[in-house]
């Protein structure tokens, strides 16, 4: 055989393998698809706490583990404590003051009563002068006295119906639906909502990280002091959209991170997020701006999937790189698609 048809068979056999490559990646990312777009997130909180004060207590460190509940740091309580005490004096003087309101009421109510009487009295006194008057028995001056004092007497009466209005007003809904009661019970809760406040626990199980608290720094409500870190993980993927079309929820996955080369994890599929941020669009008065492109072949869109691991790696950290493959239903399929994660999964001890 001359070299001129060795190097023409040559040629045969590699564009005859060409082809095979070729069509073995067309089908394996239709029927098998893999992505090194994965990534390990976990919920990171950031501690805030709710009231200022001065640190008293630091009960962490960082980077240690916690469980829900455990206290992170303390804020000194005694001006909370005081702010308590002082809501509680004020509700003993509201409820000092309906009591109060209370004895003015019924003082009130008499005064009314024996109004209400001096002013029968007098009307009656009104009239008999009347009739004495109309048979000539008593002077002009003896009647005029007698109507000024009917009319003093219901002058009076009216005052203390006013008085009297004035009081219940004052003194508002009895019992629990007391307004000044009601007003002072929301202060006392309220100071003791700050006092409890000056105990920052943690809110989930998690790893404290980036702890910026000194024992005796003022902490300003609403400002960061440490990131807590969730012991749950989740492992994001993204993937072509023509990659997802028979892909559901609890589909099997295998998952090869590059810090753990050569080693192979079970996850499961738990869900499809709705969509991306290249489909949302804000109604923000302008005209739509279309994409433009001299591209014949356009760039694929991305999902994102999340899964679950079904056996946590130790010491997995958030932002860790992965590389997932989804298992397909046909067995054939499937062994190839384990040969390419652990083809993969061996070469993260090269890069």
């Amino acid at each position: 055989m001359t070299p001129d048809q060795q190097f023409a068979r040559w040629i045969k056999y590699s564009m005859v393998g060409f082809v095979l490559v070729f069509a073995y990646f067309l089908l394996a990312d239709i029927q098998m698809p893999l992505t090194p777009q994965a990534m390990a997130t976990r919920t990171v909180t950031r501690i805030t706490p709710q009231v200022s004060g001065k640190i008293a207590e630091v009960a962490v460190h960082n980077n240690q583990a916690v469980k829900q509940g455990d206290l992170l740091f303390a804020l000194d309580v005694e001006p909370f404590r005081l702010a308590v005490e002082q809501a509680q004096l004020a509700l003993d003087q509201a409820m000092q003051d309906n009591r109060q309101l209370d004895a003015s009421l019924e003082a009130a109510k008499a005064d009314v009563s024996a109004n209400q009487t001096d002013l029968d009295q007098k009307a009656r006194d009104a009239r008999r002068l009347d009739t004495l008057f109309a048979q000539k028995l008593v002077s002009t001056q003896q009647r005029d006295q007698a109507n000024s004092a009917w009319l003093t007497a219901r002058a009076n009466l009216m005052a203390s119906q006013a008085r009297l209005e004035q009081i219940k007003v004052s003194r508002g809904l009895a019992g629990a639906d007391n307004l000044r009661l009601r007003q002072a019970r929301n202060k006392l809760a309220q100071a003791e909502l700050n006092l409890a406040y000056s105990q920052v626990m943690a809110p989930q199980d998690g790893i404290v990280t980036n702890m910026q608290l000194k024992h005796g720094s003022f902490a300003a409500a609403g400002s960061p002091l440490l990131a807590l870190v969730s012991d749950k993980v989740d492992l994001i993927a993204d993937f072509r959209e023509k990659s997802l079309r028979n892909v559901g929820p609890n589909a099997q996955a295998l998952v090869a991170f590059d810090g753990e080369p050569g080693q192979i994890f079970q996850a499961r599929v738990s869900s499809l997020d709705a969509g991306v941020s290249a489909g949302q669009f804000d109604a923000n008065g302008l005209l739509a701006n279309p994409i433009e492109s001299d591209r014949w072949v356009r760039d694929a869109q991305r999902l994102r999937l999340h899964l679950t691991l079904d056996k946590m790696p130790l010491g997995l950290p958030t932002g860790a790189r992965a590389t997932v493959q989804l298992l397909p239903d046909n067995g054939l399929a499937a062994l190839f698609a384990r040969g390419q994660i652990r083809l993969l999964s061996l070469l993260h001890y090269i890069y």
